[in-house]
């Protein structure tokens, strides 16, 4: 069987030790994390996670089950209709082209978010695999630096 890409979106209670939890259920059957991204739920008690993962059909399901076995769990998500965005950030030196850069920025939903004495500083939030041709047109301007924020996803 092929891995797969498989993003899961998992609502916890907003408490102490969930994600160490989380993360030791996947480091403790060696399966792989992609992406991880966590944050509160707006006027609730409750955060989403949400994981990109690999694995084939049956390590995906072994994956949801062990989750829903964790106490602070109270729901579990794996759909293939989810609606994925990831945030890049990204430093050029000042003496790239300004424009070309904002143009290649806003062809990929993003553009200029800080521009100081020595950098520019690219914001890009699109679908991951878009991110990734992103990141490979701009090598010609010479990155300094590149800070990825993971993949959030909400099914559609």
């Amino acid at each position: 069987m092929q891995d797969e890409r498989r993003v899961i979106s998992v609502i916890v209670a907003n408490e102490a030790s969930v994600l160490s939890r989380i993360s030791g259920l996947f480091s403790a059957r060696g399966y792989n994390v992609v992406s991880l991204t966590v944050a509160p739920i707006p006027d609730s008690e409750y955060s989403r996670l949400t994981i990109v993962t690999m694995g084939s059909v049956r390590v995906i399901e072994q994956i949801t089950k062990q989750l829903h076995k964790l106490i602070p769990v109270l729901r579990v998500t794996e759909s293939k209709e989810m609606i994925e965005k990831e945030m890049v950030l990204v430093k050029f030196p000042i003496t790239e082209d300004l424009s070309d850069i904002s143009v290649l920025a806003n062809a990929y939903n993003g553009k200029i978010a800080n521009v100081s004495e020595d950098t520019i500083i690219v914001m890009i939030a699109d679908e991951p695999t878009r991110v990734e041709h992103f990141l490979t047109a701009i090598k010609r301007f010479h990155p300094i630096e590149i800070v990825r924020g993971g993949t959030v996803a909400i099914e559609r």
